[in-house]
Parts: C-alpha cells; structure tokens; sequence
C-alpha cells in the first residue's frame, strides 16, 4: 500500500494529518513495529508539529517542519551516521517533506533538574560533535542546511535590512541603530573567518531541553546552520541564566562558556574573544532562522512570534552576553 500525502503543511487539516499518520504506520511496519494505538498530536506550532505513536515497542515521535526547516529530516539522518553516539537515529525520514520518525529515548535533560554542572558536560559534549564534523561544512550545506559562515554574514544582514516586513517591525528608530551596526557585524565577522576554526553545525537552540538525559544526545535541529561554531553559545548562555537566575557575565556563565572550550585548540584568550564575537553575529542568525521558520507557516502567527526576526536583529544594539 502507498500512502497518499497531501501536499502543504496544514498541521490541523485532517487529510494531511491522515496521510502523515499513514506514513508513520507503514514505515513503522516496514522496520517491523506495529502501531497499536491512537496517535496523538501533541505539540503543535507554527513551524513544527510532533505526534507521540505508541508501538508495541514502546513510543515513538513524528515530527514535521515548515518548510523553511524541513532540511532537519535529512541532517538528522546524516549525522547519525556520522556521530551515532552523540545524536538519536531516525527510525524513517521523508527529506523532501522534512518528516521525521525517532524511537523514545527517555527523559530530556530538563525533566532531571539538571545542574551548573550537568550544563558543563552538555557544552562539552556539543563541543565535541562539533570538532568531529569539522570539514563537513560543505556536506551538511548539501543537504540543505543553511550556510550562515561569517563571511556570508554580512550579506545576510543586509538581505534583513531590505525585508520589507523586518523594516516595519523594526520601526524606524530601531532600524536606524540596527543599520548602524553592519559595518561592526562585517568587522566581527571578518575576525572569526580568519580566527582557524572553521565551521560546524551551530545548534542555534541549544538547551537543556533538546538534549535527552541519557548519554548527552542532542536533537531538534530545526534552527541549525552551518556557522562559527561558537555562535551556540549565545542560547545556550541565555538559557543558563533564565534557568539559574543569573545575569549575563555572571561568573557560573563564564565557566560554562570555559567549559565548552576547553577542548578547542588554541590560545585561550583568543578563545574567549571569538566567543564574544561569535555571540554577537549569531543574533543575524536568530533572526534569520526565525524567518526560515515562519516563512510558509503552517497556522496563523501572533505578533510575538511574527516580529522575532526584528526583534533578534535588534538585540545588536545591547551588550554582550559574555
């Protein structure tokens, strides 16, 4: 039996429901796993919808992207070829669709109360799969992923700043100052393309909550680019400090930010300089994969989530995180 699927990414039209569900069942039964229940849509945004399944073999996840983002299915396959140890192989993927089918792997590390320590050996983990896909930029870009390289940043700022949508919700004052930034953003980006680092996957999401307790493994790479690896620092720092109560600087911050580069080879001032860079660009990179993920989106946007894109541009004017 072939599945009929309706094109479109409607997550609450029941024919494509229905036809994502049937393909879910059939490579389920392909791969010698039986449904043997409803399935349940269970997380449903603007640009991704998740359906927990259960099996005879325990649960398994759907996930489907808009269409901006629909690169994650074929990246996740790759890298659990390249890096099986550190990511959750898929049972099935749809690349041309961005559909993806994952066994349960357990608790996420936010549902353990992790500590500062815990965060440490998250960063170092993610440091590490990002030294082993050193050189695979090209590959990874390949397959779909956006290709944000310091040297392209510039570029890409002033494709932002000529959206007309980015300019409205900017407003004019904001826009003024944001402008006023693109020849800091070219100079800061200049600097990393020629600190010897190289790129890698940059998460752009990274947290406690997208990387499953066990053994450290990392997934939802709907956000991720080909970028200065460093650039995982600015949500992953964010995130620390909304979790623990801590503002930017702070000196449990900067040992996380230590931590993560203590594998990295080089003079560790220099190191800690490019971070700070890096934090800083990767605000475009927000900004652009917000946009990716609200172009084509599958339900109507509120204002919060609508206006990311400028809002991420914006935070170029405020200081830095490390």
């Amino acid at each position: 039996m072939r599945t009929t699927i309706v094109d479109g990414n409607d997550w609450l039209d029941p024919q494509w429901r229905a036809g994502a569900d049937a393909w879910v069942t059939e490579r389920l039964a392909a791969a010698g796993t039986l449904v043997d229940g409803p399935i349940e849509q269970t997380r449903v945004r603007p640009w991704s919808v998740s359906h927990r399944v259960p099996t005879a073999g325990g649960w398994h996840w759907f996930k489907a992207n808009t269409y901006g983002c629909r690169y994650e299915a074929a990246l996740a396959s790759a890298l659990a070829t390249w890096v099986p140890s550190a990511v959750l192989a898929p049972v099935a993927v749809h690349a041309e669709r961005g559909w993806l089918l994952t066994a349960d792997a357990g608790p996420i590390l936010r549902e353990t109360t992790p500590t500062l320590a815990q965060w440490a050996a998250l960063l170092e983990e993610y440091a590490e799969l990002q030294r082993t896909l050193a050189g695979r930029a090209d590959e990874m870009v390949a397959l779909g992923v956006p290709d944000q390289r310091p040297a392209l940043l510039p570029a890409l700022l002033g494709d932002l700043l000529d959206d007309p949508a980015v300019r409205a919700d900017l407003g004019a004052e904001r826009l003024a100052a944001v402008t006023a930034m693109a020849p800091d953003v070219a100079r800061w980006s200049e600097e990393l393309a020629a600190d010897g680092l190289g790129a890698s996957l940059q998460h752009d999401d990274l947290h406690d909550g997208n990387v499953f307790a066990a053994g450290y493994r990392f997934f939802d790479w709907g956000d991720a680019s080909v970028a200065h690896p460093f650039g995982t620092l600015l949500v992953t720092l964010s995130s620390a400090g909304y979790t623990f109560g801590l503002d930017p600087g702070a000196p449990e911050l900067l040992r996380l930010r230590d931590a993560y580069l203590s594998g990295w080879p080089g003079d560790p001032a220099a190191l800690r300089h490019s971070a700070t860079l890096a934090c800083r660009v990767t605000r475009v990179s927000r900004a652009l994969s917000w946009r990716r993920s609200l172009h084509r989106s599958a339900l109507p946007l509120d204002d919060g989530v609508r206006t990311a894109p400028a809002e991420w541009l914006a935070e170029l004017t405020e200081p830095d995180v490390l």
